[in-house]
């Protein structure tokens, strides 16, 4: 198991390379082929739990035709031997780019029991050296790799779905508070290409430094909070409204609230029952999208609308929605170098190498 890095292969797993290992060879010779100079693309990526629906929504939003025979998902979904194991699927990131130029940013689960086994010694600490290569707890180091990843994305992306399972886990709010947090001294990734072209690091990390001593061009993704598997009584109007309140007040002081963001909002139920969202350029805060219980097909149970329907009107309403813009036009290309970069900064992280601190000072970690 190796901690979340930036994607190394667009067709395969992304398995990271080591803390310390220059990136930019790999990225030419495995990833760039596959991206072009073209600036009008939109980045979205996924986190939350193991068997949430992450890589399902991706495949929807990719365009994975099911009925097409022969044709490989995008993004690989768990088995029924996987579920039975307990097994995560994704390993680090896997990216896609769609015939849209939607650049797809797959996650490996957070707060995931098999990817702490994995990466689990004997004696109870890390395999990974997760935060300046010191020697943490395997569960200290898995609950920093949930933060660095969330950071991570909202840093790179310009939409990034945060899913949950049912109506009452409200883990990946509290995640994403802390992303929000911690989340300090990183640029904007269209700020990052100067120096590239003519391939000095130098430049670069003059610039970077510029940046984050600064405070100067900090980049949020906008957010949209999806719960999953959601039971008929779930999708009320009552319910859902209630939900709906709860995470406006839950995040009007974050940073993730700020006008113009191109948020989902003000789900509204037609006669049929059916959810549809309105995208609304001007509120606030994130977007909140639901998505019911898949039943089998012989299932008389009632519901407010099917499980494909639905997920068909989620990829609809997610394509329409407005992401945070990057601050300066940036190529396909340009977004990769600059995303490697960030994911360095975020590992060196000066601020959540603090938050580690009063962690293990918390006594809610083993020493």
């Amino acid at each position: 198991m190796t901690p979340p890095s930036l994607p190394l292969a667009p067709a395969t797993p992304i398995h990271p390379p080591s803390t310390s290992s220059p990136l930019t060879r790999v990225l030419l010779d495995r990833v760039l082929p596959f991206l072009t100079e073209n600036t009008d693309f939109t980045v979205v990526g996924v986190i939350g739990p193991p068997g949430v629906g992450k890589s399902t929504i991706l495949n929807e939003l990719y365009g994975f035709d099911a009925s097409s025979s022969g044709m490989l998902l995008p993004f690989v979904t768990q088995s029924d031997e996987s579920k039975a194991m307990a097994r995560h699927c994704t390993m680090g990131m896997e990216l896609r780019v769609s015939a849209e130029r939607l650049i797809l940013i797959d996650s490996q689960p957070i707060f995931s029991p098999s990817v702490l086994v994995d990466m689990m010694k004997p004696d109870g600490f890390s395999t990974i050296p997760v935060l300046n290569g010191e020697s943490l707890s395997a569960d200290l180091a898995h609950e920093l790799i949930g933060i660095q990843l969330g950071v991570f994305l909202a840093s790179v992306c310009n939409v990034l779905l945060v899913v949950s399972e049912g109506i009452h886990d409200y883990s990946m709010w509290n995640l994403m508070l802390t992303v929000d947090l911690l989340k300090h001294g990183l640029p904007d990734p269209s700020l990052l290409t100067s120096g590239h072209s003519q391939g000095s690091s130098s430049g670069l990390d003059k610039e970077n430094k510029v940046d984050i001593q600064g405070g100067a061009g900090e980049f949020l993704a906008a957010l949209a909070f999806i719960h999953t598997k959601l039971q008929a009584q779930n999708l009320s109007p009552s319910n859902t409204q209630l939900l709906r309140t709860a995470l406006s007040e839950y995040f009007k002081s974050s940073s993730f609230c700020t006008s113009g963001n191109g948020s989902i909002s003000d789900t509204q139920i037609d006669p049929s029952g059916s959810h549809v969202a309105k995208i609304n350029k001007d509120s606030e805060g994130p977007g909140l999208l639901f998505l019911p219980l898949k039943l089998p097909e012989d299932s008389q149970k009632i519901q407010f609308d099917s499980y494909l329907s639905m997920l068909g009107k989620l990829r609809d309403q997610l394509l329409s929605m407005h992401g945070r813009p990057f601050a300066k036009n940036i190529s396909e290309r340009d977004w990769l170098r600059s995303s490697a970069r960030i994911w360095d900064l975020v590992k060196k992280s000066p601020i959540i190498a603090d938050y580690c601190r009063i962690l293990q000072k918390s006594g809610l970690f083993r020493k």
